[in-house]
């Protein structure tokens, strides 16, 4: 079976999170990634959270499907090897600091005068313009800027971040979707372009319209914990076995449902029951009608009883519970991976399923360096040369 993106050739320059993952997607389709490494500075990511003898989790979900080379681009024979790589490559995924890859000879226009088909994708905190585009850039600072962490919290705590790299996740969505609209294009025109993503904008885009009501009506969106505005109840409730369900009526007709199955049925007469907004005014009556209910049932036994009841709700899962849960199982999100270190290790799958031409996981990430040889032998050089460059630090 062909995979969507056969043919196409991925070379990822980046490092940690946003960049990489966005190579990572187009890989599962079928493209081949060749990951660029300094020779002597791995991916930082190789070294982030937990290990398995001395074997970096992390990197294995972010390295997978592809070839891993090295190569010291600040060097001139390094610039020039990259060049030679890149004359027949469709993708480059970077993020350097702006001004960086150009301090190197090797920015946009000299890159698309060797090939002018190549989309060169550029990932960075505040984008390739303005005030604070050399400023360094990650995730925790677009989770802040873009007004998630304002918005995200118990209304009496502090702004609160999410304990994973969401702005990045998010950005590499937004630049595989991005690269996807530039090959399309190029079909067209025949000519690859620049792509500027700035890690600060597409988490923004995922906040919903905060910005046009601030517009229209100056309101500013407040920290509500697990509450929302528009609809309740909304909540986390725990249950009698200490676990927790999240409950959700966006829909009036759930929302009816959640009361009745509760014991409140008395409560949706109620004039502002019948609106989402009338009924987040009065959060506290509803969160205490709910919660006390769920109190004195173990978390199956509610689960059960909101299914039976066509009411909205879900167990909040750790890992744990995601590995058993028999719908996880059903869609294949977890997949077992093979891998020369660890032998398998288990991933999050690709996260949607095409019915002709699947997303694959066909490797874990590759040791540093592991293709060098390989990729740059396919270019014309020869074993001594190698040698001579790997000599001098350039590979």
């Amino acid at each position: 079976m062909t995979a969507p993106l056969d043919g196409v050739t991925v070379v990822d320059l980046a490092t940690l999170f946003a960049g990489p993952l966005a190579a990572a997607f187009l890989g599962d389709f079928g493209a081949d990634v060749i990951k660029v490494e300094h020779p002597a500075k791995p991916d930082p990511s190789r070294g982030h959270g937990p290990a398995r003898d001395g074997v970096g989790l992390w990197w294995k979900v972010l390295g997978r499907n592809k070839r891993t080379v090295t190569l010291n681009l600040s060097d001139p024979d390094g610039a020039a090897l990259l060049r030679r790589l890149l004359a027949d490559a469709d993708v480059l995924v970077e993020n350097f600091r702006p001004g960086t890859l150009e301090r190197w000879g090797l920015g946009p226009a000299e890159l698309h005068a060797v090939n002018p088909r190549l989309v060169i994708t550029r990932i960075s905190g505040f984008g390739q313009v303005g005030p604070y585009a050399r400023r360094p850039g990650f995730g925790t600072l677009a989770e802040a800027m873009s007004g998630f962490a304002a918005a995200t919290g118990e209304p009496d705590g502090p702004p609160t971040l999410p304990p994973f790299g969401l702005a990045d996740s998010v950005s590499a969505l937004a630049a595989a979707y991005a690269v996807m609209l530039a090959l399309r294009a190029r079909d067209v025109t025949g000519t690859g372009q620049v792509v500027d993503l700035a890690i600060i904008e597409p988490i923004m885009a995922m906040l919903g319209p905060q910005i046009t009501w601030y517009d229209q009506l100056g309101y500013v969106q407040p920290r509500l914990g697990n509450r929302s505005n528009n609809n309740a109840p909304r909540n986390t409730y725990r249950c009698a076995d200490g676990r927790w369900v999240a409950v959700s009526t966006s829909a009036q007709s759930i929302a009816e449902r959640v009361l009745r199955l509760v014991g409140r049925g008395e409560l949706v007469d109620e004039p502002w029951f019948a609106t989402g907004s009338g009924r987040a005014a009065h959060a506290d009556e509803l969160d205490a009608a709910v919660s006390a209910w769920v109190a004195q049932r173990d978390r199956d036994e509610v689960v059960a009883a909101f299914e039976e009841a066509q009411a909205a709700v879900a167990p909040v899962y750790d890992v744990r519970d995601i590995l058993s849960d028999p719908q996880y199982a059903a869609l294949g999100t977890v997949r077992t991976v093979p891998d020369e270190e660890l032998g398998e290790v288990r991933m999050q799958n690709v996260p949607f399923r095409l019915a002709e031409t699947p997303g694959e996981i066909r490797h874990a990430g590759r040791r540093h360096g592991q293709d060098t040889d390989a990729v740059f032998g396919a270019l014309g050089l020869t074993a001594e040369e190698l040698a001579a460059l790997r000599e001098r630090g350039v590979l």
